[in-house]
């Protein structure tokens, strides 16, 4: 099953909330006792719920009664071709702080992007410094990654010194799901002959996708909870990947039914070589839409549950929305292994379409 093959692809893989502020106003009196009078900012829970779906360059906990926010603050890493590299805390830009003429942008199209800031103070949005800050998702891939290396390379270790017997303890678990994606996914779809050198990327992409959708779900401080298989960047690069390797393992009988259809009139090529270029595209691009859109609206339907409660500012809310969210974390628990399935079996499928001969 060349599990350190495995291991390796899935580390370069990954390698490749709310924040409402109270206000006090404080009179004293000379006779009267001193009062202190709070106005709280109109809960906005589309606010609320993007915070909480996006990547961050802090890890939001919780906002106290004073307004002050308790996050932990992740590293800034950021290259302008003015100031070179800047290596510090994003405390240094948190509430819209300006530090080494850097700042966190706040709304419009640039929002939650590092941005210059001009000597008169104003926005420099032509010079956009390069980011490479670890970021909330960031963090996500790293700590997938060594759960997976620390499961896989475990499991190959007890391999070596147990050979082939009854599996035990984590082999128990990971075993059968193994076979599963071999049996049921790439030899189903790519063939006995052909599947074993795909079987790393398709074990690396199922279990990528699955402990990412699992650790999402978990609603704990760091590392989990964070959005990462929601996030549209990185389903863009699995179906990079997908689309690479499927381009990179078609054969002559693949380009031929491409460039030139077999049964299609000569006249009627300039029409389907475009169709069949856009279905090139079209195939990776299904795949990372569909990951980025159910994973993003589970998240989305669970955090819109909770802000019941707080749109109708009563506890008694609880007893309606709490119930729903259990039931939703539940039909997310099967969407995170579906997913997973689903984009493996869909990679398996195209990569099968480019290896087939011409008899099949």
């Amino acid at each position: 099953m060349k599990t350190k093959i495995f291991a390796g692809l899935f580390f370069s893989l990954v390698l490749c909330g709310m924040n409402l502020k109270a206000s006090g106003q404080e009179q004293e009196h000379a006779v009267a006792d001193k009062g202190k009078e709070e106005t709280q900012q109109p809960f906005d829970p589309s606010s609320f719920i993007m915070d909480h779906i996006a990547d961050s360059h802090e890890w939001h906990l919780l906002t106290k009664k004073n307004g002050e926010s308790v996050a932990i603050y992740l590293p800034v890493i950021v290259y302008s071709k003015t100031k070179g590299i800047d290596l510090f805390s994003s405390r240094k830009l948190a509430d819209g702080k300006i530090f080494k003429g850097y700042k966190i942008e706040e709304e419009g199209d640039l929002k939650g992007t590092i941005i210059n800031i001009k000597e008169d103070g104003t926005p420099d949005e032509k010079n956009i410094p390069l980011d490479f800050s670890i970021t909330k998702t960031v963090v996500g891939l790293m700590f997938a990654a060594i759960v997976g290396l620390l499961l896989f390379i475990s499991m190959s270790r007890s391999y070596k010194k147990t050979g082939i017997s009854a599996p035990k303890g984590i082999q128990s678990f990971l075993e059968p799901i193994i076979l599963f994606v071999r049996d049921d996914i790439a030899i189903s779809n790519i063939g006995e002959h052909k599947y074993e050198k795909y079987m790393p990327y398709l074990l690396t992409v199922f279990f990528f996708i699955l402990l990412n959708n699992l650790f999402g779900l978990v609603p704990f401080p760091p590392p989990f909870g964070a959005n990462v298989t929601g996030n549209i960047a990185i389903t863009f690069v699995l179906a990079f990947f997908t689309f690479i390797i499927t381009q990179f393992s078609g054969n002559k009988n693949y380009w031929r039914h491409i460039f030139a259809t077999p049964g299609v009139p000569f006249w009627l090529l300039p029409v389907m070589i475009p169709v069949e270029l856009i279905g090139i595209i079209s195939k990776p691009f299904a795949l990372m839409i569909r990951l980025f859109a159910n994973i993003t609206a589970g998240h989305i339907i669970v955090l819109s549950l909770v802000c019941l409660i707080f749109i109708f500012k009563t506890a008694g809310m609880a007893f309606v929305s709490v119930p729903f969210v259990i039931f939703m974390d539940c039909l997310e628990l099967l969407v995170a292994f579906l997913q997973a399935y689903v984009f493996t079996l869909l990679s398996a499928l195209f990569i099968s379409l480019a290896v087939a001969e011409e008899h099949h």
